[in-house]
């Protein structure tokens, strides 16, 4: 799985000096992504996809969230409405078993998911700054940042994000 790196520069200038630096770093320019505000002259970076520009890992992510919400809820109901028809202790266990499953999945889900959107960045390019997206191994995103950050300190980190391959998001 790679992760999703954001930062935000002040200009298309400075954008594309951060481009060049991180190919001649070896990252791949299909790997790098650049939103900003209508009319802006991107000419010279790898302008985001319309599918990038949606942020499908949100929706993904929120889709999911509201699914396990939804599977603990119907395990509750189903809890309550067999203790009080009185079933045996022991088919009290089959929803209390999705409950406990449905909550752990949660917790490591809020726990050790990164997820930074799309959506905290939208004032910012609003205003005129510009958003550069690095798709990177989870293993090369210390050494990512601290190269944008040695070469181009004007460069404000805006997080990580998770970006799955297979999915394209």
């Amino acid at each position: 799985m790679k992760r999703r790196l954001y930062f935000l520069l002040p200009d298309t200038s400075h954008a594309r000096s951060a481009v060049k630096d991180l190919e001649a770093s070896g990252i791949d320019l299909d790997a790098l992504h650049v939103i900003a505000r209508p009319g802006t002259d991107l000419d010279g970076l790898p302008v985001a996809t319309g599918r990038q520009r949606r942020d499908l890992g949100e929706r993904l992510e929120t889709a999911l969230w509201d699914g396990n919400l939804g599977v603990f809820f119907i395990a509750l109901v189903a809890l309550l409405v067999m203790t009080l028809i009185q079933l045996a202790w022991y088919w009290l266990l089959i929803p209390a078993a999705f409950m406990l499953v449905s909550f752990a999945a949660g917790v490591v889900f809020t726990s050790h998911v990164p997820n930074v959107h799309l959506s905290e960045f939208r004032d910012a390019v609003r205003h005129g700054e510009i958003l550069l997206m690095v798709d990177v191994p989870a293993v090369d995103v210390e050494q990512v940042e601290t190269l944008v950050h040695r070469h181009h300190p004007e460069a404000v980190a805006g997080g990580v994000g998770w970006h799955i391959d297979a999915l394209h998001i």
